[in-house]
């Protein structure tokens, strides 16, 4: 995908793959000089988004496809600290987060439990009373269950629930 990120070797690549068979036909159909259809050319040799077969210059589509596929697994690491967890919730977090930062399950030990739920109940601003919706879209990020998740908070006191509302009833709070 390097290969094209420069306007000349995209243009380069683009001629090839309309039908351009050599250096000289890129000139012309992507209105390169030569020498910079002679660069283009070799960094989409060496990358392996083009080929020389029978003296001509042919295109890969399938080199695409793998770099496609390449980027799609490229996701960045999501750590608990960048969910906003403190240090100590995130020593316990690091446990059950996957690299998406969802929960791969709950702890069942009652104090990592706790630490957990003590988190997720920090999405939660005090004093605010909170539709079951707006519950369930502050959770599904962390869990495809998210009533799972909600019925824990209320279950352990982080979270009140009364007609279908729910409010913050305890957890660590930035005074």
């Amino acid at each position: 995908m390097a290969a094209l990120a420069e306007p000349g070797r995209l243009r380069a690549l683009a001629a090839i793959a309309l039908g351009a068979a050599d250096v000289a036909a890129v000139v012309k159909e992507a209105g390169l000089t030569p020498a910079a259809a002679t660069r283009a050319v070799e960094r989409l040799l060496a990358a392996g988004v083009v080929v020389e077969a029978g003296g001509r210059l042919e295109a890969r589509a399938e080199a695409f496809g793998g770099a496609a596929r390449a980027v799609g697994r490229m996701q960045p690491r999501v750590s608990a600290e960048d969910l906003g967890a403190t240090a100590d919730q995130a020593a316990v977090l690091r446990g059950y987060l996957d690299e998406r930062g969802r929960l791969t399950h709950l702890p069942t030990q009652r104090r990592k439990r706790l630490v957990v739920l003590d988190f997720l109940a920090g999405r939660f601003e005090p004093g605010i009373v909170y539709p079951e919706r707006a519950v369930t879209v502050a959770l599904q990020p962390f869990h495809r269950d998210y009533a799972l998740l909600r019925r824990a908070l209320v279950d352990a006191g982080f979270l009140e629930r009364r007609d279908g509302f729910y409010w913050r009833a305890g957890g660590t709070t930035d005074p």
